[in-house]
C-alpha cells in the first residue's frame, strides 16, 4: 500500500539469557516443527504447487532502505526467527545447504542437531569470507545437486526457485547466473510458500493478534481524537503531516498506552489519509501534501497497517461529515457488505464465496453501486502484506481453512454526490479489517475500532438543521400527507426499482451533457476519418529496360508470371503491361469457331474505379482502355485468360496485404522466455481468423513469454506474436451452452495473422464433436451407449475448461507482477445471466456484458465494444405490442458510426436498462430508429448549438411526453388516457372517443359500416380526426406544434425549435 519503504526485520524470538549473552538465539522448538511442515508440504504438493522440483534454492537480498514484501525474508522469518540477508539456503532431500557469511554461519550450527531430528537431513554450512566471490562454494553446491539427482534416476534436476523476485547485490547476481548456466530445469516454488504460510500456527496468531491490536488501538485512541480535533478546531492540517505522526503513534505505542515493546514494533506501510475528491482505493496509494477537507458533505478515508515481530494487520475506516443521503446510503450498504464478506470467512467455504458475499448484499439493496465495489474483498496477509494466491475475488476457488488471515478490504470508488461543491462531489469509501478464520466463525481482530455509522458519521450543522425541520413543521402541517402520499411507493417507505432507475439516470443526463459539453468545447470530438480513403498500390514496373523483356517467340499473347506482365502482339511488336493495370479480361467464341479475347485496362476517369497513384503520376499520358484480339486457337485463348486472371488475383492480394502491412503500428520484438523455464501454454488449439492458404488447418499451440504470447502451428510461416503491451481486453469463456472454450484478445492496434489485418485475435478448442452421426429411430434414454457418450463429452468439456482455466490463471498471476501493473491487464469473464439475443451484423447471436465491455465471442465477425468509450446508448422501437427493439450504441468518438444490435427481444428490456443503470450508462427511448449519421454531423458542426439546445436531452421521449401532456393540459384541461399515442391532440383524443361511440351506436343499424370502421388503421383515424380540426378551424395549437406532430406522424427529423415572442421555448427539438 503506499510506497515501498523498509527496515531491517528484527528477531522475531530472542530470548537473551544476559548481559553478555548472544542477543539472537534460534527458537529450535520452532525451527523442527516448520521444518518438518515445509518438508511435508513439499512431499505432499511435489507435483501442483513446487513444480516437480527436487531442490529448493533461496537466495535472500541485502538490506535495503524500501519497504518490500520477498518470500525469501519470509522464509527466513518463518523458519529460523531472523531475516539472512545475503544468504543461500538450498533444501535437498537429504541436505541443507546455507552460503552465508561466518556470524551467521556460527548462528546456523545450532540447527544442526535439530534438522536431523526432526527430518533427517544434513546441515551443510559454507562460510564465505569477505573476499571471497562465493563461486567455488556455489559449484559445490551444484555438485550436490546433481548428486541427488543421479541417486534418485534424475538426469536433469528440477531446481525451484522465487522466480519473480530480481537478484541484488554481487553474490546474488553471480548465483543467478550461475543457477541460469547450469544444465538444470527451473521451476517456480512461490505457490508453494504461498500455501504453506497461508494458515498460521499458535505462535504466528499470537503475533497477528498483537499487531491487530495496536492498529486498532491507533485508530481508535490516536487518529480518531487526532480527526476530531482538527475539524472541531478548524485547523489546517495536511495528509502528509497526520500520516507522519500516525507513524510516530505505531512505532511508539507507548504514547497510546499499548503494552508492546517497540523494538518488535514496526509499520506495514507509511499510514494513509486522504479527503476533498482525491481518492486512491488500490494498494499502493499514498497521502499527498493537501491538507484534510472537512467541510459540509466531505469524505475521509484513513488506513494504517502495523507489524508485530513482522507478522501483519491492517485497518481502514471512512469518515463522513454532514453526510447527503447518497453517501449515507452507500457507507451503509457497504458496511452490510463488508459483513456480509466477513460472516462467509468460514473454514470449509470457498473464497470466491467472500466476494460474492458482499456483491450479492450490493446487488440487492443497491445494484447502482455494484460497478463500483473494489474488484477484490482483500488478501491474505501474515509476514507479507498481501499473500499470493490468497485474493478474495470472485475467482479464486481456494477453500478457506482455520488459521488463515486475512485483510478483508471492500470499498466503492468514484462514487458521485449531488453537491455543488468539486471537493465532495466525487468521493469514495473504503472499509478494512483484520479477520482470523476459526473452526466454525471468523474473527475479527480489529473490532476494537468501531465502523458503525453512529460512530464514523459527524455531524457539524446540527443547530441549522433543528432550525430548518422547525419551520418545516410549523409552515407545512397541511401538506405533511400529501408529501407522504405521493413519495411512499410501499408499506415499507421504499422507492420502486423504476423510481430509482429514474433518479439515476436523470443524474447520469446531467453528467453525461457536461462531460460532453466539456469535450466538445475542447475539440474532443475530433477524430481520424478513415472512410473513403483511397487505396494504393505501388510503382508498376514490369521491365526496368528493353533489354529484360523475355525474347520474342511468336506473335501470340504471352503471360509472364516472373515479372507479372502481360505481352500483348501490337503492329508487330510485343507490348508489355502489368498484369495490376487490367481490369477485367474475358474471352468467347463464335459460330465459325473463331475465339476473341477481351482485355479491359484500368484507366482515369472510369466511374467505380478507385483513384491510383500511378494514374495521377502520368496525367498527360495516354491510356489504352480496351484492346481485343481474334484467333482460331480457343484453347490458347482459354489458358491465356485462366492465366491472367490467377496473376492478377495473386498480384492483388499480396498488394492489399502490403497496404495493410503498412498502416500497422511497429510492434516490440517477442522476449522468448529462457530455455530453462517452462512457458505457460494451451496446446490443440485453433486460431481465429484462420491463417490463409488452401493446405489443411492445422492446430498450434499458445505459449505465454516474457513479454507476449506467441502461438504457432507446425509449419514455420504459421505464427502470431501477441504483445502484452498490444492487448487492450483478455476474455476467457469457458463452454457452457457453445460448443468452444476460447481466450480472446481485443487489441490496442492493428496485427497481421496471416494475410489479414485484425483487432480481435482468438484461441478456441471445440468441446464436442460439430458434425455427429444422426440415427433413423429414436434412442431411448437408458441407452448405455448414449450415457456413456453423452458422460464422455462431458469430462471432455469439464477437462478443457479446467486447462484454460489454469491458463488464464497463471497468466493472470504473470499479469500481477510489478513490470505488467501499468498494463492494467486481467482476463475478464463474461456474466451469462446479464446476456441477451440480438443481431449485432447478419445472423443472431448471444451478446453478453463483462466488468468492462460488451461482447460476442462466438460468431464472426466478433463485437467488443468498450463501455468506457460509449457516449450514450438509445434503444429504439420501443412501445407496446413490440415484440423486438433495437439499440443503438452511440461513441464518444462522434467520427465512429453508431453500432446497432437489431432485434433483442423484447423479455430482454428491463435487465437490460437495469444492466445500463448499474455500469453509468445513460440510455434513452425511442419508439422509432433514427438516421444518426446527419444527426452526429449535425452535432460535430455546430457542437455550441447542441449544447445549447440541451445536449442529448432531445431523445428524452418522457420529458417530451410530459411536456405534450402539459401543453394539451393547458389548452383544454383535460389529458388524454391513451399516453402511447404522442401525436394524438386533445380534440383528437375527443373526435377519436365519439368515432368509437358511433361505431357502436351504429352496429344495430349497420353491420357493414361497423366492419369498415373496424378496418380502418392508426394512421386513417389520425388523418380524419386532422381533417376534422381543420374543419372547426381549431387554433388552440400553435403552428409550430401542429409542425411538430405532423413531422413526428411520419419518423421525420423534427423541425428546429423558435423562440417565441415572450423568449421561452415551446419545446425542445428532437432528432428521429
Amino acid at each position: 500500500m503506499a510506497e515501498q519503504r523498509s527496515k531491517s526485520v528484527k528477531p522475531t524470538n530472542a530470548k537473551p539469557s544476559g548481559a553478555a549473552a548472544n542477543p539472537y538465539l534460534i527458537n529450535l522448538d520452532n525451527f523442527s516443527k516448520r521444518l518438518k511442515m515445509l518438508y511435508s508440504h513439499w512431499n505432499k504438493h511435489h507435483t501442483d504447487l513446487w513444480g516437480a522440483s527436487s531442490a529448493v534454492a533461496i537466495a535472500t537480498p541485502p538490506l535495503s532502505d524500501d519497504l518490500r514484501y520477498l518470500k525469501s525474508s519470509a522464509l527466513n522469518i518463518w523458519l529460523v526467527g531472523y531475516e539472512f540477508p545475503e544468504t543461500i539456503m538450498v533444501f535437498l532431500k537429504k541436505q541443507i545447504h546455507f552460503l552465508c557469511s561466518q556470524r551467521k554461519a556460527s548462528l546456523l550450527d545450532a540447527v544442526k542437531k535439530s534438522a536431523r531430528e526432526a527430518v533427517g537431513v544434513e546441515v551443510v554450512l559454507h562460510v564465505k569470507a569477505k573476499s571471497d566471490s562465493g563461486s567455488e562454494l556455489m559449484d559445490s553446491i551444484f555438485n550436490a545437486v546433481y548428486t541427488q539427482s543421479k541417486s534418485g534416476g534424475l538426469d536433469v534436476p528440477v531446481v525451484g526457485h522465487i522466480s519473480r523476485e530480481t537478484p541484488e547485490g554481487k553474490l546474488l547476481e553471480m548465483w543467478d547466473e550461475k543457477l541460469k548456466n547450469e544444465k538444470f530445469e527451473l521451476s517456480d516454488v512461490s505457490n508453494g510458500f504461498s500455501d504453506l504460510f497461508a494458515i498460521k500456527d499458535e505462535t504466528e496468531i499470537d503475533c497477528v493478534k498483537k499487531a491487530a491490536f495496536l492498529t486498532s488501538s491507533v485508530m481508535r485512541q490516536f487518529v480518531v481524537p487526532k480527526l476530531e480535533k482538527v475539524i472541531d478546531e478548524e485547523k489546517k492540517v495536511s495528509h502528509s503531516s497526520l500520516m507522519n505522526d500516525t507513524e510516530k503513534a505505531i512505532l511508539e505505542p507507548a504514547r497510546i498506552k499499548v503494552n508492546l515493546r517497540a523494538d518488535n514494533v514496526d509499520i506495514c506501510y507509511p499510514p494513509i489519509f486522504q479527503s476533498g475528491g482525491d481518492f486512491d482505493l488500490k494498494p499502493n496509494a499514498s497521502s499527498n501534501e493537501k491538507d484534510l477537507y472537512y467541510d459540509s458533505t466531505s469524505v475521509i478515508l484513513c488506513a494504517i497497517g502495523s507489524r508485530y515481530r513482522s507478522y501483519c494487520s491492517n485497518i481502514a475506516r471512512t469518515f463522513l461529515i454532514d453526510a447527503n443521503p447518497t453517501q449515507s446510503k452507500a457507507y451503509e450498504v457497504l458496511l452490510k457488505a463488508q459483513e456480509a464478506a466477513i460472516g462467509a470467512l468460514k473454514s470449509g467455504n470457498r473464497m470466491s464465496a467472500v466476494y460474492q458475499a458482499a456483491l450479492l448484499v450490493v446487488e440487492k439493496d443497491a445494484p447502482e453501486l455494484a460497478a463500483n465495489v473494489t474488484k477484490t474483498a482483500g488478501t491474505g496477509i501474515g509476514l507479507e502484506f498481501r499473500e499470493s494466491g490468497l485474493s478474495l475475488n470472485a475467482k479464486n476457488d481456494r477453500v478457506l481453512k482455520p488459521g488463515m488471515v486475512f485483510n478483508v478490504s471492500l470499498g466503492f470508488q468514484n462514487l458521485q454526490s449531488e453537491t455543488n461543491n468539486p471537493k465532495t462531489r466525487k468521493f469514495s469509501l473504503l472499509l478494512a479489517d483484520t479477520v482470523l478464520v476459526g473452526e466454525k466463525v471468523p474473527n475479527v481482530l480489529t473490532s476494537k475500532s468501531s465502523k458503525a455509522v453512529k460512530d464514523v458519521a459527524y455531524s457539524f450543522n446540527e443547530d441549522e438543521e433543528e432550525e430548518e425541520n422547525v419551520k418545516v413543521k410549523s409552515d407545512g402541517k397541511g401538506v405533511e400527507n400529501t408529501f407522504s402520499k405521493a413519495t411512499l411507493r410501499s408499506d415499507n417507505h421504499e422507492m420502486s426499482k423504476e423510481e430509482l432507475r429514474r433518479q439515476h439516470q436523470a443524474e447520469l443526463a446531467r453528467q453525461k451533457n457536461e462531460e460532453t459539453a466539456r469535450r466538445l468545447a475542447g475539440g474532443g470530438h475530433v477524430a481520424a476519418d478513415n472512410r473513403g480513403a483511397a487505396r494504393t498500390i505501388g510503382d508498376l514496373i514490369a521491365y526496368k529496360n528493353v533489354n529484360d523483356l523475355p525474347p520474342p517467340r511468336e506473335l501470340m499473347i504471352q503471360v509472364d508470371q516472373k515479372n507479372e506482365a502481360i505481352l500483348l502482339p501490337i503492329h508487330g511488336s510485343m507490348i508489355p503491361f502489368h498484369v495490376a493495370t487490367v481490369k477485367s479480361v474475358s474471352s468467347q467464341q463464335d459460330s465459325n469457331r473463331t475465339s476473341y479475347i477481351r482485355i479491359i485496362f484500368n484507366v482515369p476517369g472510369t466511374p467505380f474505379t478507385p483513384h491510383d497513384a500511378n494514374s495521377l503520376k502520368f496525367q498527360g499520358s495516354i491510356y489504352l482502355k480496351e484492346v481485343s484480339f481474334r484467333s482460331k486457337d480457343s484453347r490458347h485463348i482459354i489458358e491465356v485468360v485462366q492465366q491472367i486472371k490467377t496473376l492478377r488475383r495473386q498480384v492483388t492480394s499480396r498488394e492489399s496485404e502490403r497496404a495493410e502491412r503498412a498502416t500497422l503500428v511497429t510492434q516490440e520484438k517477442l522476449q522468448l522466455a529462457a530455455a530453462k523455464f517452462k512457458p505457460i501454454k494451451l496446446l490443440d488449439l485453433w486460431i481465429r481468423p484462420p491463417f490463409g492458404g488452401r493446405g489443411r488447418k492445422l492446430t498450434g499451440s499458445l505459449e505465454a513469454h516474457t513479454n507476449g504470447f506467441r502461438y504457432s502451428t507446425s509449419r514455420p510461416d504459421e505464427r502470431v506474436d501477441v504483445m502484452y503491451g498490444n492487448i487492450k481486453h483478455a476474455f476467457f469463456q469457458p463452454a457452457e451452452r457453445e460448443m468452444i472454450t476460447l481466450v480472446h484478445f481485443h487489441l490496442h492496434n492493428h496485427i497481421m495473422v496471416g494475410n489479414k489485418k485484425t483487432k480481435d485475435v482468438q484461441f478456441y478448442i471445440e468441446v464436442m464433436d460439430v458434425v455427429q452421426t444422426l440415427g433413423g429411430g429414436k434412442r431411448s434414454a437408458y441407452d448405455p451407449d448414449e450415457i456413456e457418450e453423452e458422460q464422455r463429452e462431458r469430462d471432455r468439456k469439464n477437462k478443457i475448461n479446467t486447462d484454460f482455466q489454469n491458463f488464464v490463471n497463471r497468466v493472470n498471476d504473470l499479469w500481477g507482477q510489478t513490470q505488467f501493473k501499468a498494463l492494467d491487464l486481467e482476463f475478464d469473464q463474461p456474466l451469462r445471466e446479464l446476456g441477451f439475443h440480438g443481431v449485432p451484423h447478419k445472423a443472431s447471436a448471444f451478446i453478453v456484458p463483462t466488468s468492462s465491455c460488451l461482447v460476442e465471442l462466438i460468431e464472426t465477425p466478433f463485437v467488443v465494444i468498450t463501455l468506457s468509450e460509449i457516449e450514450i446508448v438509445n434503444l429504439e422501437r420501443v412501445g407496446l405490442g413490440q415484440k423486438n427493439f433495437d439499440m443503438t450504441i452511440v461513441f464518444k468518438d462522434f467520427k465512429r458510426d453508431v453500432l446497432r444490435i437489431d432485434s433483442i427481444p423484447s423479455t430482454s428490456l428491463d435487465g437490460i436498462k437495469e444492466w445500463l443503470n448499474t455500469t453509468d450508462l445513460k440510455y434513452y427511448e425511442s419508439r422509432l430508429n433514427l438516421n444518426w449519421r446527419p444527426i452526429l454531423k449535425t452535432i460535430t458542426d455546430d457542437p455550441e448549438k447542441f449544447i445549447e439546445d440541451g445536449g442529448w436531452e432531445f431523445l428524452n421521449m418522457e420529458v417530451s411526453d410530459s411536456e405534450s401532456d402539459k401543453s394539451e393540459e393547458s389548452d383544454q384541461g383535460y389529458v388524454p388516457s391513451d399516453v402511447n399515442s404522442e401525436s394524438a391532440s386533445d380534440e383528437e383524443g375527443d373526435d377519436s372517443e365519439s368515432l368509437v361511440e358511433s361505431e357502436d351506436d351504429e352496429d344495430d343499424d349497420s353491420d357493414e359500416d361497423s366492419e369498415e370502421d373496424e378496418g380502418k388503421t392508426w394512421e386513417e383515424l389520425e388523418r380524419e380526426a386532422s381533417y376534422a380540426d381543420r374543419e372547426k378551424g381549431n387554433d388552440s395549437d400553435s403552428e409550430e406544434e401542429r409542425k411538430r406532430r405532423k413531422i413526428k406522424a411520419f419518423g421525420k427529423t423534427r423541425a428546429p425549435e423558435k423562440r417565441n415572442p415572450s423568449g421561452s421555448l415551446h419545446k425542445r427539438a428532437k432528432f428521429r
